[in-house]
Order: structure tokens, then sequence, then C-alpha cells
């Protein structure tokens, strides 16, 4: 499982700063919540072989007569509960401040190691920036410059150094898909998990996650099988689960993250938030196989219908290649065609694509559409094989590849997914050209 890194600290210490340089990104907005701050950012960073999570908590804001706890919004003490590692932020150049001792002494009531790291230490001397910040009570200070990166991978091998490096996990023949069920509140999660573990259904396996009551059910439907991970909290057998709406962004992250497919669920009868389609853009992130189930379509006239439809079409375009399906899990309507759909997308994601037959699909494409003329050049795509599964790359191998106009790349895409019947899973075009050995390089 991948760690959570939690970012922490009062306004204006550079938490956004770092938490850019550490996702490698100026826009890795996933989640914007009803209730939190606009600088609350959720999103996926790597060192090395580590993947891990990064969570930007906002500015911290202690009353003078409350715990720093007391003011945090819930979805920050969520995370912060469900932290592998935290990132307590401080600004070199304003020293330690009355609210850096208050986060400090609710930090260290927490059984979660915390790492202290003093920002804003370009041009200063590490062990003079850092002296005063022993007095917090947290270890020994990382000197860093979130701006510049000075000292940031020091800090976040510290903080990782515990984890280990944790490959993406090919399904062994056989196996079940990995199926998460996620959305935003009130969407009717819990009515349709409760559908598809229905007492008519075979419960084949119950079992407890981690301590954040991660749990994974296997369950079958006639022979098909899956593993339903829960981001809501511990289920059992003949329980309604009492925590379903209570909405976690770290669990629903570990869930997508963890899981071969995605089904995001919408409700019919309200608007498609800016919540929905931030959980919609970190499943396409991660590259996860989705499958979107449009949920309370019963007893919506035809009105409300094509309005709900036009709905999903214009905000979520990004989500084309995703199969969508109208369902009412109250009654239990639509959920087979549901299934059906999540097992395609398992295999498309999944799907080995050999040279021979990319290549033959490529020549097609070539031959009905031409790539068109840059200048003197025309590109010339040769061959392609695939470069990666879950989800598929195809790379392809030609010369001036990088004259080809985004327009030509989605015309290829389109035609591979035609092709090999890639629906409900992000694809990923590469192109890589060869050097013409005619044309001199430039000195």
């Amino acid at each position: 499982m991948k760690p959570t890194v939690v970012i922490v600290g009062r306004p204006n210490v550079g938490k956004s700063t770092l938490f850019n340089r550490i996702t490698r990104s100026r826009d890795a907005i996933v989640a914007d919540l009803p209730g939190l701050t606009r600088d609350r950012h959720y999103g996926a960073g790597r060192l090395g072989e580590k993947a891990f999570l990064a969570v930007d908590t906002g500015g911290l804001e202690p009353a003078a007569d409350e715990g720093v706890l007391g003011e945090m919004a819930r979805q920050t003490k969520a995370a912060l509960a469900e932290s592998d590692a935290i990132v307590f932020l401080t600004d070199a150049r304003a020293g330690v401040t009355p609210q850096d001792e208050r986060i400090a002494a609710e930090l260290r009531r927490l059984s979660r190691p915390v790492w202290l790291a003093v920002n804003k230490t370009e041009g200063m001397n590490a062990a003079v920036a850092t002296a005063e910040f022993h007095e917090l009570g947290l270890g020994e200070p990382v000197a860093i410059s979130a701006a510049h990166g000075d000292g940031v991978n020091d800090l976040l091998e510290a903080a990782l150094a515990g984890f280990a490096a944790e490959a993406d996990k090919e399904p062994e023949e056989g196996e079940a898909p990995r199926v998460a069920v996620v959305g935003r509140p009130n969407v009717g999660k819990s009515t349709l998990v409760n559908a598809l573990l229905g007492e008519e259904r075979m419960i084949v396996l119950d079992e407890p996650g981690t301590t954040r009551d991660a749990i994974e059910v296997e369950f079958s439907i006639g022979d098909r099988r899956y593993r339903l991970i829960d981001t809501a909290g511990v289920r059992r057998r003949g329980k309604v689960f009492e925590s379903v709406e209570k909405f976690s962004v770290v669990k629903t992250l570990r869930a997508i993250e963890e899981a071969n497919v995605a089904v995001l669920v919408l409700d019919a009868r309200a608007d498609i938030s800016e919540q929905d389609a931030h959980i919609a853009g970190f499943i396409l992130e991660r590259g996860r196989a989705l499958v979107v189930a449009v949920n309370k379509w019963d007893g919506l006239d035809e009105y409300a219908r094509e309005q709900a439809k036009g709905a999903v079409a214009r905000k979520l375009r990004f989500l084309s290649f995703a199969p969508v399906h109208y369902i009412s899990a109250m009654r239990g309507e639509g959920l087979r065609a549901l299934l059906a759909s999540v097992d395609r997308a398992y295999q498309a994601a999944f799907a080995r694509l050999g040279t021979p037959r990319l290549t033959r699909a490529l020549a097609a494409a070539v031959a009905r559409q031409s790539p068109p003329r840059q200048g003197l050049v025309r590109p010339k795509l040769r061959y392609a094989h695939q470069g990666g599964r879950n989800p598929p790359v195809i790379v392809i191998h030609g010369n001036a590849l990088d004259a080809l106009p985004e327009s030509y790349r989605r015309y290829l895409e389109s035609t591979f997914r035609e092709r090999f019947a890639l629906e409900g899973t992000p694809l990923k075009i590469e192109f890589r050209s060869g050097r013409n050995p005619y044309v001199k390089k430039r000195p």
C-alpha cells in the first residue's frame, strides 16, 4: 500500500510550494471539497522507486483557547489520522511562532511519525537557520527550500525510509478484478454496494485490511468473481454500514490506487459537482479503468433524464472512453450490465497487444489518413509495440513524430480503441523519433 505523506503548518510557510514540487505539478489538485479551504490539495508523488500520496492540508490557524485539531476541517482531521508520515513545515525567516508551538503540541499527541522541516533556508547557514526549532520537541529539524528544491529529497527519503518500493501489481491468471466504488457523499454508494452484496449473492470472503478500516470483500455473481474495495468503513454481512457517507478523501485515493477498475457513482438527481470531476480526474491521472454509474435513475421523467445525460456528456467529456450506465441501486436495476462493463474494462486495461497486430493497425490508420505535413517535413510512422498495461501504453516509432498535431494523436487513439476493443480504460500513446542519419546535428 502506498504511504500517505501529509503536509501541515500555519499559513504562508510554503506548503503549496512544497506540495507542487513533490507532486511535480502546478495544478495537481484532485480534490477541492466543500468545507475545505481552496489550498487543500491531494496528489501523487514519487521518490525514486517509491510512490506515495501527498496531502496539503492548508494553513492551520488555531484559536488561542482551542487545540489545533479543534480548528481543522473534518477532512484534515481524517487526513492526519490516516497519514503514514506528517511533514510539519515552518518558516526559517519568521522563526518559531506561538502558532508553531501550538501545532507542535498537538502533533506530539498523535501516534504518527512527524518530520520537522524548516523552509526558506536558501542562502542561510542550515545549522543556524534550524537551531531555535529544536525547542518544538519534534526531533532534528531539516533545512529545506521548497522553492529551490534544496533538501527536499533528503526530507522525503527520511519520511519514506520505513516503506518499501511497491510496483503496480499485475493480476494473476484467473484473479478476480479489484473494484472500487467511489463518489461523493449521498450519491448512493452504500446502496449500490449493499445491492451487490445482497443475500442472493454469495459472499466468499470478508477480509479486514489496514488500521484505516480498508476492506476487501470477495463476492461472485454467477461464474464471475470480484474483489470489492470498501471506501467507507467496515462492512459485515447482515449489517448496514454506518459510516459509508462519511467521505474520506484519503480513503478514496487509496482505493483508486489499489483498484483495477473504479466505478464512479453519480447522482442523476443532482448536478455534477467539481468534487465529482476531481475524483474522476484522479482516476484518469492514475490510469485506472473506469465505469460511470449514474444512480437514482428510477422515477425521473424523460426531460430530467435528457438533462442528466447532457450534463454527463458536457462535464465529463474527458471520460469519453468510459461506459456510462444509468441505474437504480435501490431497485437493483442495471447492475448486471454495469458489472459486464467492469469485466470489459478490466480485460481492456490488461490486454496484451502483439507488435505485429499493432503495426498492422498503425499502417491501416496511416493509409486511411496520412499525418499532415509540417512545412517540408511529413512525419513517418514505422511500427508500434506495447509499452505497458494498466493502462495500455502504445509506443509508436518513426521520424519527425514531434511534429504530429494533437488531433492526429486523438485519431490514432480512436483507431486503436476500435480495433482492439479498448473500452473503459485510459490509453496512452507515446511517440519515439529516430534520428535521421542524413541530417547533421547542429553544434
